[in-house]
């Protein structure tokens, strides 16, 4: 007479549901565990100096070629909401943006007036930076002198 042994350890199937619950517990304390916040905060403030340093060199390049749409940069604020908004075509962020809030400096005693010496295509570095809760990005923009 033969003897049948028991069956062990887990079919396919259960396995399979075993990883599928285990996936979806993962995709859903995931979020919990990782905040990405501060890499899009660096990221935003990234790329709002991108385009006010692209914006300078677009507009130096337009007043070279006598193009009108160039607007000159000759003010001792430099560095201000105003003159940047001046070379971004949407405009500058305004001070408080959803939850973050910008703001703007230069580093040392740069402008373009004449009255410090700054001559066309004189780069003044603009530090921007962008503050949410307590926490702080900065990032550097080029704006460019232009006569």
């Amino acid at each position: 007479m033969k003897t049948t042994r028991p069956q062990q350890g887990f079919t396919l199937i259960e396995l399979i549901v075993v990883i599928i619950i285990l996936g979806i517990l993962a995709a859903t304390a995931l979020p919990k565990f990782i905040d990405l916040s501060a890499e899009a905060r660096a990221a935003a403030v990234q790329g709002v100096a991108g385009a006010i340093s692209s914006g300078a060199t677009v507009n130096y390049g337009a007043r070279k070629a006598g193009n009108t749409n160039g607007v000159a940069i000759t003010t001792t604020t430099t560095c201000s909401n105003a003159e940047l908004a001046k070379v971004v075509s949407s405009g500058f962020p305004p001070a408080n943006s959803g939850s973050i809030t910008y703001t703007v400096s230069a580093p040392g005693a740069q402008d373009c007036s004449v009255a410090t010496g700054a001559a066309d295509g004189t780069a003044i570095t603009c530090t921007i930076t962008a503050t949410q809760g307590t926490a702080t990005s900065t990032a550097t923009a080029q704006m460019i002198c232009t006569r």
